[in-house]
């Protein structure tokens, strides 16, 4: 993004919506957000609701006629002041812990999913650290952001009529994103570079600033002139490449990402790794303690004060292992400098892999840490005997891992639709509360019928929404006719819909509605009472389980014995995600438990009154209650795949047939499901302040970040 150029482009009335424009604050900012919105509904659309994009591209003329217009400029003058007034505010952080406000947290993540605008981030990890970021900048608790910029992104996804998924590779355009080059602040004429050791080489790194609201966002891009034409690419795709991409991604994440903030004056007094990927930053800050004269001990003890560490995965497939070797070769330059002993250094990562011993990144990250943490109850449990072999000498129990249970940012994630029955109904100003529990108390007292027309309106939304890409593809000419009814496009806005959205791994079972055949037909084609699924999701392009599942998939949404009532909706990326948790009736899980860590997806369908039908995993089983959605299964082990897929199957039809269906179906004169209803705000009552990112974090800070703090502090 050129801000003087998009300035040079805009009306002097309305200058300000360059810098509205450049801080993704507008990615949960209602007024915002309405007031690109009614510059160009269109174009809004068009360029996937991307304001930078939009001011780009559209005709000054319309520019110049907003400029003139009382009732756009009234809007426009009101999100200008928010946005002003909301940098300026008191928030909780500052207030509940102002001896720590000038110290920031550091959080490092391979991906960040914030908005479509910014396509680096592959799935849930991602908008999770997307979440957090926007949550720091809400509650004022100052946090950067430290990651990759992908030139590359994560693949867009295309499904043929042969229903094998193809990967295809689009190249990032900053001049229309929400993103500038960072200049260096001793040169301001020439971009910040900072150099990355990576093996026997120096790799040229430059930086990119994203601004989410209060929070910096650091992005770090190999893509140098000057840099060998190999090492340009290794910040071209998220999660590409071999083992020494891989490596090579990781050194630069970790290391370059602590000498970036560095270069930038930045001191954190928390390091946040979420995930292993940028465990090597632990290395860096060895490297840089033993270079001030303290012993290898010493340093390991005041990295550990200030580290805190989040895993993400209980499949162990999940966690980068690299071989002892691999990781001697890119460091043994550094080690030589300092005369450290290889051996030494490489125990940190050690782990017992399948084949025998090897350098585990989520090994690394739980040696160096102080405070560590699962990401639902059930993964604490998980990890703390996953984990067990780095302190062998505890029992499982023992293992110092907690959990911080995830949750969604509730303002990026609620429909525009529900933020208004909530404004109507519980409070104008409930998005400054909504972890409040007693707010959602109030949910009981909103009208039925009133609940369900919400509902109805954004159903029909997404309907809509799913025939218009189908519409557009179409008119391009790259639609088969089984195509077009694979994507959903006669799929009835009458019919009781469920939503299964996510990543295609084999352990989430997207193909367990089918492992019955002919009793899930006749589910779905019931006359009286039909049921109809919407799939959506991207397999690994390595994955080529995966990929034989969506192939699957579609091949029963092309088979005219189901009667169009199943579709597989490809490319998801975040906007179809908002379109289905917002629209569905009832949200599927079905993950081979306990495989699924939190499972935030069906988080943010609670939030809009979507039920959950799931296994008891993950946030699920802290979520449900009874009363509020589904269960799969149970709780117990049992003892083989085989059979625990044949007993969750058996339980699924049993809990679909005898009572979703008849609870969805049962209506009252004027059509209202009032059973179902009642579902809805139970949902929402015991999901909305639980499982946000509001208290999410707040978590966070009293857990683990003031502690790590405060013990850095006194480590100084």
């Amino acid at each position: 993004m050129d801000p003087d150029h998009i300035r040079q482009r805009l009306p002097e009335r309305l200058e300000r919506l360059a810098d509205l424009a450049g801080n993704l604050w507008w990615s949960w900012q209602p007024t915002i957000r309405k007031a690109f919105r009614r510059l160009d509904y269109p174009l809004w659309q068009a360029t996937a609701h991307n304001p930078v994009a939009m001011l780009v591209q559209i005709d000054p003329e319309r520019l110049e006629a907003a400029a003139h217009d009382p009732d756009y400029l009234a809007l426009y003058d009101e999100a200008v002041a928010s946005f002003d007034a909301a940098m300026d505010d008191r928030l909780w952080f500052p207030r509940a812990h102002p001896d720590l406000a000038e110290r920031p947290v550091a959080y490092f993540s391979a991906e960040f999913g914030i908005h479509t605008a910014l396509p680096i981030y592959s799935g849930g990890l991602g908008v999770l650290a997307g979440d957090h970021c926007k949550e720091a900048s809400d509650l004022g608790l100052p946090l950067v952001g430290t990651g990759f910029l992908y030139n590359e992104g994560y693949f867009r996804q295309r499904v043929p009529a042969s229903g094998w998924q193809e990967a295809i590779y689009e190249h990032f355009q900053p001049d229309q994103s929400p993103i500038q080059l960072v200049r260096d602040p001793g040169n301001d004429d020439e971009p910040l570079t900072i150099e990355v050791p990576v093996g026997g080489r120096d790799v040229a790194i430059r930086v990119w600033h994203v601004q989410l609201g209060r929070t910096p966002l650091y992005l770090m891009d190999a893509n140098v002139e000057g840099n060998a034409p190999w090492d340009r690419r290794l910040t071209a795709r998220l999660y590409g490449g071999d083992q020494e991409t891989r490596i090579q991604q990781e050194i630069i994440l970790g290391v370059g990402g602590v000498r970036l903030l560095h270069a930038l004056g930045i001191r954190p007094s928390v390091w946040h790794l979420n995930e292993g990927h940028s465990a090597f930053l632990g290395f860096e800050r060895l490297h840089e303690e033993l270079q001030a004269g303290r012993s290898l001990e010493e340093a390991r003890e005041r990295i550990r004060a200030s580290t805190v560490f989040t895993t993400h995965t209980p499949v162990p497939a999940g966690h980068d292992v690299f071989p002892f070797d691999l990781v001697e070769k890119y460091f043994r330059r550094t080690w030589n400098e300092l005369s450290v002993d290889p051996s030494g250094m490489l125990e940190l990562g050690s782990a017992d892999e399948h084949d025998g011993p090897m350098f585990n990144m989520t090994a690394l990250a739980l040696r160096l840490s102080g405070g560590r943490n699962a990401v639902s109850e059930v993964h604490g449990r998980v990890s703390r005997q996953m984990w067990q072999g780095v302190w062998p000498d505890r029992p499982v129990d023992d293992v110092p891992i907690g959990h911080v249970t995830n949750g969604i940012h509730t303002p990026t994630w609620v429909a525009r639709e529900m933020d208004a029955l909530y404004r109507r109904h519980l409070d104008p100003n409930w998005l400054d509360r909504y972890d409040d529990p007693d707010l959602w108390a109030g949910i009981d007292a909103v009208p039925g019928d009133e609940l369900w027309d919400v509902h109805l309106r954004l159903k029909r939304k997404m309907l809509w929404r799913l025939r218009e890409r189908t519409r557009r593809r179409w008119l391009k000419r790259d639609l088969s006719m089984d195509q077009i009814l694979t994507a959903g496009s006669f799929l009835d806005p009458e019919a009781l819909t469920i939503g299964f959205a996510r990543r295609f791994a084999t352990y989430k079972r997207a193909d367990l509605l089918f492992r019955d055949v002919e009793r899930i037909k006749r589910v779905l084609n019931d006359p009286h009472r039909p049921v109809q699924i919407i799939f959506a999701g991207k397999a690994h392009p390595a994955d080529d389980a995966g990929k034989h599942l969506i192939q699957r998939i579609t091949q029963y949404a092309q088979d005219p014995s189901f009667g169009g009532r199943i579709a597989f909706v490809e490319d998801y990326d975040m906007h179809l995600a908002h379109v289905l948790v917002q629209g569905v009736d009832v949200w599927l899980n079905t993950p081979r438990r306990p495989n699924e860590a939190s499972g935030t997806s069906g988080q943010k369908a609670a939030l809009n009154g979507v039920p959950n039908l799931s296994v008891l995993d993950g946030w699920w089983a802290e979520g449900y209650d009874g009363a509020n959605g589904w269960v799969i299964g149970g709780d117990e082990d049992v003892p083989s795949h085989e059979e625990q897929d044949a007993h969750d199957a058996a339980s699924l039809y049993d809990v679909l047939e005898n009572e979703v269906i008849p609870a969805f179906y049962e209506r009252d004169d004027e059509g209202v499901p009032h059973r179902w209803v009642e579902l809805m705000k139970a949902i929402i009552r015991t999901s909305a302040a639980r499982f946000s990112t509001r208290r999410m974090l707040k978590d966070y800070v009293e857990r683990l970040y003031a502690p790590a703090a405060r013990s850095f502090v006194e480590t100084e």
